[in-house]
């Protein structure tokens, strides 16, 4: 039983069954002649994220929270790595990195603080996730609206990324205007 166990236990454990799951969908893709690179090798960053995510999310509890933002970030990064490889856009890394660090450890924080019921990770992830966006959206803009570093297929991108600024702001004010609320006496 894996409750019987320690956080230090319990994480190995996941890990370990999760190792076990996918060197088996590993092999019977082999045998099958499914090509898993067919899904693109983004997938190579995003399911170990994915596995540390779970596997945190397993151990529960603050321990928990030491492999979910590593799974936060390897998450994100198999994101962007899963757009860039579909669009052909690499360059977007100039700014893309904001939502890998510190995007990528915002949404753990909220999502983990979320689905094991600790409020306080999810209210601190939450400026941590805005900073991530906001980087990315001012460094895009700048990259992309000024440089024109992705070249004309961006011809959307001041508009897209100041209505984006717009939002963010937006969203920073109401939870601004929200966190005082709680701390009022």
């Amino acid at each position: 039983m894996l409750t019987d166990r320690g956080p230090t236990q319990r994480g190995t454990v996941v890990l370990g069954m999760a190792l076990v799951v996918i060197g088996v969908l590993a092999l019977i893709g082999r045998f099958v002649s499914f090509d898993i690179l067919g899904l693109g090798w983004p997938i190579f960053v995003l399911l170990p994220g994915i596995v540390l995510f779970a596997g945190g999310v397993a151990i529960g509890g603050r321990a928990g929270l030491g492999l979910a933002i590593p799974g936060g970030i390897l998450s994100m990064a198999g994101v962007v790595l899963s757009v860039q490889a579909a669009t052909g856009l690499w360059g977007t890394w100039a700014y893309a990195w904001a939502l890998v660090a510190p995007g990528g450890v915002g949404l753990a924080f909220v999502v983990y603080g979320a689905l094991t019921g600790q409020r306080d990770l999810v209210r601190n992830g939450f400026p941590i996730l805005l900073t991530g966006l906001g980087l990315f959206a001012v460094f895009g803009l700048f990259f992309e609206g000024l440089l024109h570093l992705s070249g004309p297929t961006f011809a959307l991108a001041e508009p897209i990324l100041a209505a984006s600024l717009v939002v963010l702001g937006a969203a920073i004010l109401v939870f601004g205007l929200l966190g005082r609320r709680d701390h009022t006496p």
